[in-house]
């Protein structure tokens, strides 16, 4: 059997094309990220909706009750995380103070055991308030989050309003609707199943966090859960981003067995719940290799920012759907599994 020889001009101009799209992605990312925020937002809402829709509810209704529901918690949320930061920024002097003492005495015992500490490197890398400004902005970035609200309100809105006629919209505008039809509903339903999966298991993560930084007496207990619960959509290293600042102020407040404690607390609820229950649950159903996905959000973090990182495995399963449907590019879905 003869082999055709690659067509390279095609291949460059894919190429092109598709780092045409990347740089506008990375340059419209204001503007993307609360679509993108809303869509999977609609998706999590999408299967209560339909519920309701199946008891009887009138569609108007039924989207009325989730998005009341989506408002409260965004409410909630809001306060919450605007009390956390405003009461951070009034201790942060005295954490400061605290965390000064604690690097003397680091720096002072690193000297006796022969390792030269440098005032140098104090200042520009160990600094209390260096440190501190670290957590702080954290905690301002997740309350950043809420500008766009109103906008991603409305998007989800106008989303599950034309859900329910989305499919017969589908079958009018493609030749073989069923297949088309099919493809929607594989992408849909593997997209639910993880937001739905990864939103459960952050739950379980947070409230553990809470709970155990509770049961130690660190300050500010709720506000690390929380930070466990958002950062937990983040694969691989959300669970680590999350751990530093609660063990950072278990160290300021309590001591380094506190510290040392609190890392073991993150360790056991991060490798039980990420290592052992998470995988158990969703299985091979995600269809993407380990290093896909960490490679995925190196990637999208940097197309997308923090909103990116958060759905880097959704958005990277829909481009391996998409990619799996059509002959030519399958084999690159293969690679991605």
């Amino acid at each position: 059997m003869e082999l055709k020889p690659p067509n390279f001009p095609a291949i460059l101009i894919a190429a092109a094309s598709l780092v045409v799209v990347v740089a506008g992605m990375r340059a419209a990312s204001t503007i993307i990220n609360p679509f993108l925020l809303a869509v999977f937002l609609a998706s999590l809402c999408a299967p209560p909706l339909f519920w309701l829709q199946r008891r009887g509810v009138p569609n108007g209704l039924a989207v009325v009750i989730i998005l009341l529901g989506l408002l409260v918690a965004a409410l909630l949320l809001m306060l919450f995380v605007g009390r956390s930061v405003n009461a951070l920024t009034q201790q942060l002097p005295a954490y400061q103070e605290r965390l000064g003492i604690i690097m003397g005495g680091l720096t002072a015992w690193l000297s006796s055991l022969g390792l030269d500490m440098t005032n140098v490197l104090v200042s520009d890398y160990l600094s209390p308030g260096k440190v501190m400004s670290v957590v702080y902005y954290m905690l301002f970035a997740f309350k950043g989050l809420f500008r766009n609200m109103f906008l991603v309100f409305l998007i989800v809105l106008f989303i599950l309003i034309e859900a329910s006629g989305f499919p017969g919209k589908l079958q009018a505008a493609f030749p073989n609707p069923e297949k088309t039809l099919g493809h929607f509903k594989a992408m849909t339903a593997s997209v639910n199943q993880y937001m739905g999966v990864k939103a459960i298991f952050s739950l379980a993560t947070g409230v553990l966090v809470w709970l155990f930084l509770t049961l130690i007496g660190v300050d500010f207990a709720p506000t690390w859960g929380l930070l466990a619960f958002l950062l937990n959509f983040i694969p691989n290293i959300g669970s680590i981003i999350a751990a530093v600042p609660a063990i950072l102020l278990a160290l300021i407040q309590l001591g380094w067995p506190s510290a040392l404690l609190t890392m073991l607390g993150y360790l056991v609820v991060n490798i039980t719940i990420g290592n052992f229950l998470e995988p158990r649950v969703m299985g091979r159903s995600l269809g993407l290799s380990t290093l896909v996905v960490f490679l995925s959000l190196l990637f999208w973090g940097w197309v997308l920012g923090p909103i990116g990182m958060v759905l880097s495995v959704p958005l990277t399963m829909i481009v391996k759907i998409a990619l799996a449907a059509n002959e030519g590019t399958r084999w690159v879905a293969v690679l991605l599994e």
